[in-house]
C-alpha cells in the first residue's frame, strides 16, 4: 500500500491516484526497487480531497489538521481492508500519520514495524521537492528503495524494523 498526502490537481481531473509527474516519478521509484507498473500497489493518501493550490502558487497547499482529521477513518479504513504486508509512506505528512514528528533525514532508509506490516517513508516524488538536491538524501532515497526491495521479495529480516504501534 503507497500513502501520500492528498490528490493533486491532476488526480482529481484524472480520478486516479498518482496519476501526475509524481506518479510517473514514483513509478520510477518503484521499478528501482523492482517492482513493475503491472504490479503496483493499492494506493491512497492522507486526505481524499484536492486541497487546492498553495497561497504561493508553489505547489499544492497542505491539507489542514481538520481536512486530515476528517479523513482519518477512511484511511484506517482501508488499511483494514487492504490489510497489506508493506506501507509506503510517501512524503511528510504520511510519514507524521504513522511515526509521528520526525525530520525526513531521520526517516527515509529506515523501516520500522506496526503488527503484521512494515513502515517504509520515502520523499514525496514530486517534482516541487527539493529534498532530493541533497546527495546525502538521494543516498537515503536508495537506501529506502532497497529497503522497499528486499521486503517486496519477502527477504525481510526481523532485525530491519522496529517494532512499533500505529500512531491514531
Amino acid at each position: 500500500m503507497i500513502v501520500g498526502q492528498a490528490p493533486g490537481a491532476v488526480e482529481l481531473a484524472t480520478g486516479l491516484p498518482f496519476s501526475g509527474r509524481s506518479g510517473a516519478e514514483l513509478k520510477r521509484w518503484l521499478a528501482r526497487a523492482g517492482i513493475d507498473e503491472e504490479h503496483l500497489p493499492y494506493r491512497t493518501a492522507i486526505t481524499k480531497c484536492f486541497p487546492g493550490k498553495a497561497p504561493s502558487g508553489a505547489g499544492d497547499r497542505k491539507p489542514s489538521p481538520a481536512e486530515i482529521a476528517n479523513c482519518a477513518t477512511w484511511l484506517v479504513r482501508e488499511i483494514a481492508l487492504v490489510r497489506p504486508a508493506i506501507v509506503l509512506l510517501l512524503g511528510q505528512l504520511a510519514i507524521e500519520r504513522f511515526w509521528g514528528k520526525v525530520a525526513l533525514e531521520d526517516a527515509v532508509g529506515r523501516s520500522r514495524r506496526d503488527g503484521d506490516r512494515v513502515l517504509i517513508p520515502l520523499p514525496h516524488p514530486s517534482g516541487a521537492s527539493r529534498w532530493l538536491n541533497d546527495p546525502s538524501h538521494r543516498l537515503l532515497l536508495d537506501r529506502g528503495l532497497r529497503l522497499l526491495a528486499r521486503h517486496a521479495r519477502g527477504l525481510d529480516n526481523a532485525a530491519d524494523a522496529v517494532k512499533m504501534p500505529l500512531s491514531r
